[in-house]
C-alpha cells in the first residue's frame, strides 16, 4: 500500500520523513545561496579593486540606478535557468565597480585603510549575527516584510532628495537608516530560506548581496564622516 506524506499526517514516521525532506531542501537552497554569494562577493571585490587601481570614475547616481535595475530585471527574468547566474555575476560585478571609486576616496583620507577595514569588519559581523539569529531562533520573521518594504521605499525617496539638495545631515541620517534596514533584510531573507518562503537561490543571493553591499557602503559613509570630523 502506498503511503502519502502530508504536513497534517498523524503518523509520526510520516511527519519525520516530511521534516527530513524539507530539511534537505532547505540545506540545498542555503548551500547554493551561500556558495553563489561568496562568488559574487569575490567578483565584486575584484571589480572594485580594478576600479580603484585604474582610477575609474564613478558612473553617477542615475547611471548606477539604471544599471542596477536593468541587470536586476535580467536576473529576475532568468531566475529559473543557468543564465540567471551569469546576470547575477554581472550585476554584482557592476555594483563592485560603482563601489570602487567610493572606497578609493576613503582610502585617500587620513587613516582611510582603517575606515574601510572597520566598515568591512562591521558589515561581516552584522551579517553573521543576523544570519545566526535567522538560522537558530526558531521564529517566523515574516512580520518584518511590510516594515522593510516601506522603509526601503522611504529611504530610496530620501536618497533622491539628498542627491539633489546635498544636505550632509540628511545623507548621514539615510546611511544610518540603511544600516538598520539592511540588517533587518539579512535577518528576514535568511529566515525566509529557512522556512521555505524563498526556494530560488539566485534571488536569495541577490537579496543578501544587496543587503551586504548597502550595509557596507552605509557604514563606510558613517565612519568616513566621523573620520573627517576628528
Amino acid at each position: 500500500m502506498n503511503k502519502r506524506y502530508r504536513f497534517d499526517s498523524a503518523i509520526p514516521s510520516d511527519t519525520r520523513q516530511t521534516d527530513r525532506i524539507l530539511d534537505n531542501q532547505t540545506r540545498r537552497v542555503l548551500g547554493n545561496t551561500y556558495f553563489l554569494l561568496s562568488l559574487c562577493l569575490g567578483f565584486s571585490a575584484l571589480t572594485a579593486t580594478v576600479a580603484i587601481v585604474m582610477q575609474w570614475p564613478h558612473p553617477g547616481f542615475l547611471m548606477t540606478l539604471a544599471g542596477y535595475f536593468g541587470l536586476l530585471f535580467l536576473v529576475n527574468r532568468n531566475r529559473n535557468n543557468r543564465l540567471g547566474i551569469i546576470f547575477v555575476l554581472a550585476l554584482t560585478g557592476f555594483m563592485g565597480y560603482t563601489l570602487g571609486p567610493i572606497i578609493g576616496y576613503y582610502l585617500r583620507m587620513p587613516h582611510g585603510s582603517e575606515i574601510v577595514l572597520t566598515a568591512l569588519g562591521g558589515t561581516s559581523l552584522i551579517f553573521i549575527v543576523m544570519s545566526g539569529i535567522a538560522l537558530f531562533a526558531h521564529r517566523d520573521f515574516s512580520f518584518m516584510s511590510s516594515f522593510l518594504t516601506t522603509g526601503m521605499l522611504v529611504a530610496l525617496f530620501a536618497s533622491l532628495i539628498a542627491f539633489f539638495v546635498e544636505v550632509p545631515a540628511l545623507f548621514l541620517a539615510i546611511s544610518a537608516v540603511f544600516v538598520l534596514l539592511m540588517s533587518g533584510l539579512i535577518l528576514y531573507e535568511t529566515n525566509r530560506i529557512v522556512r521555505n518562503g524563498e526556494t530560488n537561490y539566485i534571488m536569495a543571493t541577490v537579496t543578501l548581496f544587496v543587503a551586504f553591499f548597502n550595509l557596507f557602503s552605509s557604514l563606510l559613509h558613517l565612519l568616513g564622516f566621523a573620520g573627517r570630523s576628528d
